[in-house]
């Protein structure tokens, strides 16, 4: 590793300008088409802008359960009667109106052709329909009676009022939320293009990690935390995760890289990188062209970061982005949040920092002058907050976290009320 440790700020940037391009080819390439009613369709990228092949609505409706009149048959002073027309619910063809009637209409029904307006059944005398007879029935005999006229287009909703013919129903590059999908369907799309997903090739490694298939643990293993974490942040992000494992042996991991890497935007690992003996990531890909260093934060200082690339045995180079993260369950969730999960979440078209303010400490809090130290937390009633010690195994204190507390390099001792900036673990 080498003896300067990069800044947090710093290595977030290296990574970005690692990860542009990647997510830039990306969005260019095939888009994925899925179903209107796929469940993963919510919060996906539309790749191209849809245009409506209708009007929204696609015809002249009722806004109101009430009667469909002309506004040229109320002539003087009020109050009117007219006769009852024929009645036409939703889903009704729309029909001609018979003038100086007043014909029932339901909401949503398509306003009779000639009528130019609706008035409200709570507005009629009586308030009540007496007589609904749809067309082809005998014509209704009774008659109904209105205090005012009504302005002309009152409570009619006229096509093409929402979205005209044409317009834009949505553009590329927009996130589909369920309003969005309402748009679609109400519009008549079934089928939606939307942009690929980043794949991620997560490559577990550690001979102490046992088999999820083991039914206890033996002296000296354990379970698996990091592989089902880093898949459900980076799921939750956006991105298409497929974890394989493989033991630490650089012949085996290199073999893995060269056989899968072209089916894959990002190679991600966890562990194996310290500065120690056995550590199977950094002794494979060191030469490869991805750069192993120092990060000044805590938990998550050991970092892995460039454009890995190694020949197969035909000769042809097989290249892909690669991020190696630390093996210790918190430091590796603290680097995805730090590092990768909010580009995935931008390119996903959210946004990519949790929620960032500033409360004050519950109590006095030391901190070592040259890490970045990032504390989790718990807001409490008063709204200060108190943290928790800053080692990276501690995951039941991760997960019963709700932000994470930044404390800069720079910073030793904070006193309780001090100001320090807190993200939002959680949307």
């Amino acid at each position: 590793m080498t003896h300067s440790p990069r800044t947090l700020t710093e290595h977030a940037a290296i990574v970005r300008e690692l990860l542009a391009p990647v997510l830039d080819r990306c969005a260019l390439e095939n888009a994925d088409v899925l179903s209107l009613y796929d469940p993963d369709l919510p919060g996906r990228v539309i790749s191209r802008t849809l245009t409506s092949t209708i009007p929204l609505p696609p015809f002249d409706n009722s806004q109101m359960d009430g009667y469909a009149v002309r506004t040229s048959d109320f002539i003087g002073p009020g109050p009117y009667e007219l006769r009852i027309g024929h009645t036409t619910a939703a889903g009704d063809p729309p029909q001609p109106h018979e003038p100086a009637t007043a014909a029932p209409v339901m909401t949503g029904a398509p306003v009779p052709l000639g009528a130019d307006a609706i008035i409200p059944i709570e507005a009629a005398v009586p308030p009540q329909f007496t007589e609904l007879r749809r067309a082809g029935d005998l014509a209704p005999t009774g008659s109904v009676g209105f205090a005012e006229a009504p302005p002309a287009v009152q409570f009619v909703r006229r096509a093409g009022s929402d979205l005209p013919l044409g317009g834009e129903l949505v553009a590329a590059g927009t996130r589909l939320t369920p309003a969005v999908i309402g748009l679609l369907g109400n519009a008549g799309v079934q089928h939606v293009p939307v942009r690929r997903q980043p794949r991620v090739l997560l490559v577990s490694t550690g001979d102490e990690v046992a088999d999820t298939t083991d039914a206890a643990l033996t002296h000296g293993r354990i379970f698996d935390a990091n592989t089902p974490m880093l898949s459900a942040l980076l799921r939750e992000a956006g991105a298409s995760v497929t974890h394989m494992r493989v033991a630490d042996d650089a012949t085996a991991l290199q073999q893995l890289v060269t056989t899968y890497a072209s089916d894959f935007d990002l190679l991600l690992t966890s562990g194996g990188i310290s500065a120690g003996a056995y550590e199977v990531v950094r002794e494979t890909f060191t030469g490869h062209g991805v750069t192993f260093t120092g990060v000044a934060m805590q938990p998550g200082g050991p970092q892995g970061v460039g454009l890995l690339t190694f020949a197969t045995p035909t000769g042809q180079p097989v290249t892909i982005a690669a991020l190696c993260f630390p093996g210790n369950p918190v430091s590796c969730a603290l680097s995805a949040e730090c590092f990768l999960l909010p580009l995935l979440r931008e390119y996903a078209r959210r946004p990519g920092r949790r929620d960032a303010e500033t409360r004050p400490l519950a109590h006095d809090v030391v901190s070592p002058s040259h890490k970045h130290q990032l504390r989790r937390g718990r807001i409490l009633a008063d709204g200060s907050v108190r943290v928790t010690p800053p080692s990276s195994h501690l995951l039941a204190d991760l997960a019963s976290a709700e932000v994470i507390a930044h404390i800069p390099v720079g910073v030793t001792d904070l006193p309780a009320g001090s100001p320090v900036e807190v993200w939002r673990l959680h949307d």
